[in-house]
């Protein structure tokens, strides 16, 4: 079973060195080909363009940023032409659902198989194999990558194309709307006085307590923001639930809340910064009041521009 593995960045490298460590042969591709050929001496081969990666793949999987580059990695760069007849693709990136349907009905028409396959834990998850994978499509094409995916974390069959893209939607809605309740609750309680960490730490032991709490409310009082998830990426995703919930006639003021306070952020330059660095807008929109005296590490902030075509 040959892989073809589309998008080497900060989920990519880490997918794709797990999928080696599992022993499946691997061709890798990214615009930035540097990040590729860095997989080369762990057994990967680099291919050079789309087209040349997935010509000979059973299995083209793709973990890229955003709908629009999906598009044009899998549709435009590859082209259905160069997949062969009868593979899979399974397509990790978080992309709207609607788009991943199109994508689906175009594979699927020539003879492609196709899962929406969406990725949930992060750096953390990709490293360690723990992902939580979603998965919609075909249940028999799900069933037949089930050595794929063990490899990868843990896979849920949701239902046809595009289901899989819709409880990224539920995850993304849970974890940005989260972030905000962490952030909040912290600084609520370091501004009155108590210690941000003894009260993360009491409320781990009860029903406030959650795995963003736990990681990332311990990111926020380390004040560590180099990116496991990108605030940009937050951002796209929370754009992806408002405009899937607009088309379903739907109004979800917690994610539009939130989703406005990660727009602000990254119109100060802090599309980089780690989705947790929420607590920064937030520590803004409440000068003086900071979380603690300790520094913070985070990318330098950078001025807005196209972000549609970034790298994965």
């Amino acid at each position: 079973m040959r892989i073809a593995f589309l998008g080497i960045g900060l989920m990519g490298h880490p997918m794709a060195t797990n999928l080696l460590n599992a022993g499946f042969s691997l061709t890798v591709w990214n615009r930035t080909a540097s990040k590729a050929r860095a997989l080369c001496p762990h057994g990967a081969e680099a291919a050079e363009t789309p087209a040349g990666a997935v010509k000979q793949a059973d299995i083209v999987i793709s973990m890229l940023e955003n709908g629009p580059i999906v598009d044009d990695v899998l549709l435009q760069q590859a082209g259905i032409s160069s997949f062969k007849p009868g593979a899979t693709v399974i397509d990790m990136s978080s992309i709207p659902p609607e788009l991943a349907k199109q994508h689906a009905a175009t594979f699927v028409a020539a003879g492609i198989n196709y899962l929406d396959a969406p990725v949930s834990g992060g750096t953390v998850g990709a490293a360690q194999a723990t992902l939580s994978i979603m998965a919609g499509g075909s249940k028999q094409t799900f069933d037949a990558v089930q050595p794929v995916f063990a490899a990868l974390g843990k896979s849920t069959y949701i239902g046809p194309a595009g289901s899989g893209q819709l409880a990224k939607c539920a995850n993304q809605a849970i974890v940005g709307i989260t972030i905000g309740a962490v952030s909040e609750a912290l600084l609520l309680a370091a501004e009155g006085g108590a210690d941000p960490a003894a009260v993360r730490e009491a409320l781990m032991g009860g029903f406030a307590s959650s795995r963003i709490l736990e990681l990332h409310g311990q990111r926020m009082i380390d004040r560590q923001f180099n990116p496991g998830a990108t605030s940009r990426v937050q951002l796209k995703d929370l754009r992806t639930i408002l405009d899937t919930a607009r088309a379903e006639s739907l109004t979800l003021p917690l994610s539009q809340r939130v989703y406005e306070q990660y727009q602000e952020m990254l119109s100060k330059g802090f599309e980089d910064v780690d989705h947790s660095g929420l607590l920064l807008q937030l520590e803004a929109l409440n000068q003086p009041a900071r979380l603690n005296d300790k520094p913070t590490t985070a990318p330098a902030a950078t001025p807005r521009y196209d972000t549609e075509h970034r790298d994965a």
